[in-house]
């Protein structure tokens, strides 16, 4: 029973100022239940995030103009704070040359600030979101008892910004600084992280993503060659070329970073990419990505089992 004098317009604010948040859980525990991820919300949210994300930066540079707004300008902040504990936390000595405890110190002082850092993000009216959004956050660096890292992390980091889309911190006209500003930020900070701590890839060697740890950098790297006058996929291998334009793509900005972390010929230790360079137009590159992530990622229950959902990111079935 509707209330006289109330328009739809003012139930829907209701109902969306009345959704109780909640702290993200688990629910993915069995191989069976990979049919109710790939039927929820969550998933049907998380996709469209990435697919409109991947159509916004279509053809545009790193160093294209775009707006930044006050939210962008406040996640790089937060980014820079996890930048700066990492000077603070220096690797300890130890045997072991891989997975540095001293991750286990930096994660720590993560965990117990991240529903303050997610706060100053937040407008004001949407404190009540931090605690749900923060556990994204805090999925998004890696693993602290494995001190691993791999796709299911990088995941959580785009969750956690489509989570800030949907309480309206992040907006429309954020597109391309999401991708070029916050989440290459995100990347450059990984990549401390795993030089610094000698973090292992999660989940099976190279099995998972093109390179040890990322997959969404080459799709939305991909996607920013589309259509490119010279470039084409055959010329990422060419070190002259990624050391000349790594600046403007994504895409370069990872083949460099395996370029320092490997040695030995490329088409040896990252295969999957050499494969990618015969591939003749970076639209079809792009398509095949995105295939390979939904198959090698998101479809994979090692990877999802991992993934948390709460009211943000639902796992009630979509609204067709």
């Amino acid at each position: 029973m509707r209330p006289a004098g109330s328009t739809p317009e003012d139930e829907a604010a209701e109902a969306a100022a009345g959704v109780a948040f909640i702290v993200p859980k688990k629910e993915i525990s069995m191989v069976p239940d990979m049919g109710k991820w790939k039927r929820s919300q969550a998933y049907a949210d998380y996709i469209g995030f990435i697919l409109t994300l991947n159509e916004g930066v279509k053809g545009k540079k790193l160093t294209c103009e775009y707006k930044v707004s006050e939210t962008v300008e406040k996640l790089l902040d937060l980014l820079e704070t996890l930048d700066r504990w990492i000077n603070e936390t220096p690797p300890v000595d130890q045997p072991s040359r891989f997975g540095n405890k001293a991750y286990r110190t930096w994660f720590s002082k993560l965990d117990q600030e991240a529903e303050a850092l997610v706060s100053t993000v937040l407008p004001p009216e949407k404190a009540a979101a931090a605690p749900e959004i923060a556990v994204y956050l805090k999925e998004s660096v890696g693993n602290s008892t494995r001190i691993d890292y791999g796709t299911g992390h990088e995941a959580a980091f785009a969750a956690f910004l489509c989570c800030l889309c949907k309480v309206g911190a992040l907006r429309v006209d954020d597109q391309l600084a999401i991708v070029f500003k916050v989440f290459n930020r995100y990347l450059s900070v990984m990549r401390k992280l795993q030089r610094t701590y000698r973090m292992e890839p999660a989940g099976s060697q190279g099995v998972w993503g093109l390179d040890d740890f990322q997959f969404l950098p080459f799709i939305w790297g991909s996607s920013q060659f589309i259509d490119h006058p010279t470039l084409e996929p055959r010329h990422f291998i060419d070190e002259r070329v990624v050391n000349e334009h790594h600046q403007d793509y994504m895409f370069l900005e990872c083949i460099k970073f395996i370029n320092e972390m490997k040695t030995g010929p490329f088409a040896e230790h990252s295969n999957q990419l050499w494969n990618i360079s015969a591939v003749p137009s970076w639209s079809k590159v792009n398509q095949g990505l995105i295939r390979m992530y939904k198959a090698e990622c998101l479809e994979k229950f090692p990877v999802i089992q991992h993934f948390k959902f709460g009211s943000l990111l639902s796992i009630q079935p979509a609204k067709p």
